[in-house]
């Protein structure tokens, strides 16, 4: 069966297939290699891209942006300063409008309602660029950055050790379950993820074959392929820093935790900002086990390929 995604939205991968998440890794894979040849193609021109930003942005921003541009499309960055969005003019009339001038939209905010809304009013795609419940597009650059290192990511253990209800660790528990990736959450008891999600991916992961756990005990990372983390206390929650810090502190990434992979050849990864020092070690990111600067890149590539294949192009 051939996949077909023209005008669908990432709003999180719980709404696509196996196969379709499939289909985007090695879209993604195409789209670096040729990029590395230096071949720009042009597949956006005459198209417009609309990127929404309630937070700040580093590499959603300049993935998007640098994506969309040097294939001759043209995006626009709105900020909360430049359109009403959900003040003074509602979501649905803000998407509505959207919808009638751009051919795609980007949101990056503080609710997954918002994106929501966004998506079934607007009448084009909708690209989720980080909510509070979810990360798509981070997810997808993780598991090609893990398969990068490690080849088929099926089967793989990659172990999440942080905070496990944030949108990364939510958005991993979700793709790893439909693509048969075992994945295991290493986390105080107060920050296990949420029971919705858990009961959501139980039978995707049933289907895939994939082990999800969730454990307090670092010990879980022993043969791990890769390990990951994120800050410890995330955009919006900067009032909690010092509770999670006395929660996480004991889960630091550093090289103690990564030799209980028992393995050398163990890959780190972080979505970034990184906050070094605190959630992981400067030697562990900065050192020869760290991916985090090809995950970086990899945002872009995969960012483009969504869209590629959502845009039809």
């Amino acid at each position: 069966m051939s996949v077909v995604l023209k005008g669908r939205s990432l709003l999180t991968w719980l709404d696509y297939s196996a196969e379709e998440i499939r289909y985007l890794l090695d879209l993604s894979k195409k789209v670096k290699a040729e990029s590395k040849k230096g071949k720009i193609r042009q597949r956006f021109t005459g198209k417009t891209l609309a990127l929404l930003f309630e937070k700040r942005s580093t590499r959603t921003r300049c993935a998007f942006e640098t994506a969309f541009g040097e294939e001759g499309g043209h995006p626009v960055c709105l900020s909360g300063a430049d359109i009403h969005l959900g003040e003074k003019e509602s979501i649905e009339d803000t998407a509505r409008v959207l919808g009638r001038m751009f051919s795609a939209i980007q949101f990056r905010g503080f609710k997954q309602e918002t994106v929501e809304t966004l998506s079934k009013y607007s009448g084009v795609p909708v690209y989720n660029g980080l909510t509070d419940l979810f990360h798509p597009t981070q997810a997808l650059a993780d598991i090609m950055t893990l398969e990068e290192s490690c080849g088929s990511s099926k089967g793989k253990l990659l172990c999440f050790v942080g905070d496990g209800r944030n949108n990364v660790a939510r958005s991993l528990m979700v793709i790893c379950s439909k693509l048969g990736v075992h994945f295991t959450i290493v986390t105080p008891p107060e920050l296990n993820p949420d029971a919705a999600i858990c009961e959501q991916c139980a039978p995707l992961a049933a289907i895939s074959g994939a082990k999800i756990t969730v454990t307090a005990d670092t010990a879980a990372v022993s043969g791990a392929d890769a390990v990951y983390t994120d800050v410890w206390a995330s955009m919006g929650e900067e009032d909690k820093k010092e509770e999670r810090t006395k929660l996480l502190s004991p889960y630091q990434v550093n090289q103690p935790l990564m030799k209980k992979t028992g393995r050398a050849d163990s890959i780190f990864l972080h979505c970034l900002p990184a906050v070094k020092g605190e959630e992981v070690t400067p030697d562990v990111i900065d050192g020869p086990q760290s991916r985090a600067w090809d995950q970086a890149e990899n945002r872009k590539h995969t960012i483009k390929a969504i869209m590629l294949a959502t845009l039809g192009c």
